[in-house]
């Protein structure tokens, strides 16, 4: 990719000038020529000039105002806007970030204070704490925190197995890979209680199964002798299997999981931390694939299960498809909620939004909640501090009152979204609500590749209309200019080597089989069309080259069929062979037409752009052109 440089005029057209940077910036992308540097750049530049100079003329006839041009760049401009709506650089190391922690797995310990309604806070914080300086003293985890419960409050601990990216809340992740092998996290707090992270090993990330399984369920409270039966069905069936029986018509037989048992037993796809470790430990032990277990108890009850398959983790960081995962997931992840706060406060500070100070904190939150009573438009325009500034933009934009009472009538009357926030919280969301939206709203003034991405677009559309006005269409329908192009130019319309042929599609195989026989049989081709849809065909002369026919000596004989053609969709398509010419026969004006009219397209074209460069004189920098093609 060539170098770019900023701020020098490589073309001038009339009073406007095309930039070094703007033209590499197209050229890059469109440009797929080949090693000859000097000759790919000076055909773009003919190309780009005469592109902008057709855009220019369009603005020019103002175009760029008509009802459907605005509609659809308006249309691409919502549909994109979102993309930029984020800190680009902060979810790629989010990504990268989740990557590195998909390459290992870490077994965890995990240790709680819960601290439900109407717990003493103070107390709970020093629970935790005791429970961490009892686990750093003591290998009898169980024993610390049977001594916290007893002593100070209920705390409880569990072993969480291997655990990998994405399987636990993001907080928690970080505590888990941030905290050495073996060592203790410091306790930290969440909505449900104090935590204490302990990862006591790790090990390289072993991808995802695929296993099939066979489920005893054990009732809860069963008695002994009812559990001992169905370890022995349980193991019976596994001789079963051991003897030859299908394992997927034994899940279908006696599996309880209703989930799958109709599936031949097979699991979704799953990875480290999905199950616990009383059906994890197992699975692990089977190591090739068809491979089958002997029961083992879960909690669920007695389980055989077979091996399918196995998935590696991916190791390779450009794997597109691994990275387009990655970004799905951490999209859905609650981990991109700092990146979107990091985001939003940026753009706080880059549009200056301020408070405005004409309303004061108190009548924002009183007139939010008597809003509620009677949560009309009329009642909200009615309201003192409807008309006021709330906020302001450093361009002297402003947010006003009726703003805000909007925000929070239709914030709290969606009550999937509203969560009993108080009218502070969501003054705090509806900053950085109307930061966003007036970001999204001048998109182009802030983000330069946004708006080379829009003007693109709204350019090309320029383009289409005004070529459809001044040459495609004027050409099509211009039936003088073109019958007098086709006699001025009447050699140049000869036919080569050619023939009259059928050319007959159908909607299967099958059918184009049946049509052929019933043409041999010497049925009429369009009574064969009339009576059936799903014929068509084409009586018509082509240049031998068109009907796939390379030479002379190749010719088939006239009256006989090619072979049969099926496309990718399953319809098919032969010709049948009618008369041969020779080449040089004069091709007739309605023979001839659809070329005239590409070739009187070409003159209009050509004798509009060299008016368009008389109106706008085209001047191009030889020096930077020389400078790019180094």
């Amino acid at each position: 990719m060539l170098t770019q440089c900023f701020g020098q005029t490589l073309i001038s057209y009339g009073p406007n000038t095309i930039s070094k940077e703007e033209f590499l910036k197209a050229y890059n992308k469109n440009n797929t020529s080949g090693t000859n540097r000097e000759k790919a750049i000076r055909e773009y530049i003919n190309l780009y000039t005469n592109f902008k100079l057709k855009v220019k003329e369009a603005y020019a006839l103002h175009l760029d105002t008509l009802q459907q041009i605005k509609y659809d760049v308006e249309n691409f401009r919502n549909q994109i806007a979102d993309n930029y709506l984020n800190d680009e650089k902060g979810v790629e190391k989010l990504e990268e970030e989740a990557f590195d922690r998909s390459q290992k797995d870490i077994h965890a310990l995990h240790f709680m204070i819960p601290t439900p309604p109407g717990t003493d806070t103070l107390r709970a914080h020093e629970a935790a704490i005791a429970l961490y300086n009892k686990l750093l003293h003591t290998r009898d985890d169980a024993g610390a925190v049977a001594e916290i419960s007893e002593q100070v409050m209920p705390a409880k601990w569990a072993d969480l197995g291997y655990l990998t990216v994405f399987n636990i809340p993001y907080e928690y992740e970080n505590v888990l890979y941030n905290t050495p092998i073996g060592k203790l996290s410091m306790p930290f707090k969440m909505p449900n209680g104090w935590h204490i992270l302990k990862p006591i090993a790790e090990r390289p990330a072993v991808g995802k199964w695929r296993i099939a399984q066979i489920l005893f369920s054990v009732p809860d409270n069963a008695p002994d002798y009812v559990k001992a039966a169905i370890k022995q069905k349980a193991d019976s069936v596994y001789h079963l299997i051991q003897n030859g029986m299908n394992f997927a018509l034994a899940a279908k037989a006696f599996s309880d999981d209703k989930t799958t048992y109709l599936a031949e037993g097979e699991l979704p796809e799953f990875g480290t931390g999905k199950y616990s470790n009383d059906f994890m430990t197992p699975v692990m032990a089977l190591q090739k694939i068809n491979e089958v277990s002997k029961p083992f108890k879960t909690s669920f009850g007695y389980h055989i299960i077979k091996l399918l398959g196995k998935t590696p983790v991916v190791t390779d960081k450009k794997d597109l498809n691994n990275k387009a995962e990655l970004r799905r997931k951490v999209s859905q992840d609650s981990r991109i909620n700092a990146a979107k706060e990091k985001f939003t406060n940026s753009l706080i500070t880059l549009t200056g939004l301020k408070p405005a100070k004409e309303v004061t904190a108190n009548d924002l939150y009183r007139y939010a909640d008597s809003l509620m009573i009677n949560p009309t438009e009329e009642y909200t325009m009615h309201l003192p501090i409807s008309h006021k500034s709330v906020l302001k933009f450093k361009d002297g934009v402003k947010i006003t009152g009726a703003d805000w009472l909007k925000f929070v009538r239709d914030y709290k009357s969606n009550y999937q979204q509203y969560k009993g926030e108080t009218n502070a919280q969501l003054w705090d969301k509806f900053i950085n609500y109307s930061a966003v939206q007036y970001y999204k709203g001048h998109l182009e003034k802030y983000n330069a590749d946004f708006n080379f991405q829009v003007n693109e677009f709204k350019e090309g559309n320029l383009l289409f209309e005004i070529m459809e006005r001044n040459v495609w269409g004027k050409a099509s329908t211009d039936t003088e200019g073109l019958k007098k192009y086709y006699a001025d130019h009447k050699e140049k319309y000869k036919w080569e080597e050619s023939a009259a042929v059928l050319i007959f599609n159908c909607s299967t195989e099958a059918l184009a089989k049946e049509t052929m026989a019933a043409l041999k049989a010497g049925k009429n081709w369009r009574s064969i069309t009339d009576e059936n849809i799903n014929v068509q065909a084409d009586s018509s002369r082509y240049d031998l080259s068109q009907i796939d026919i390379k030479n002379t000596e190749a010719r088939p004989p006239i009256g006989t069929y090619s072979p049969i053609t099926v496309a990718n969709d399953g319809t098919a398509s032969f010709v049948k062979y009618i008369q041969y010419f020779t080449e040089g026969q004069q091709r007739s004006f309605e023979e001839a037409k659809g070329l005239v009219i590409n070739d009187y397209q070409n003159q209009l074209e050509q004798n509009w752009l060299a008016a368009l460069k008389k109106k706008y004189p085209v001047k191009v920098n030889e020096k930077i052109v020389k400078q790019m093609i180094k």
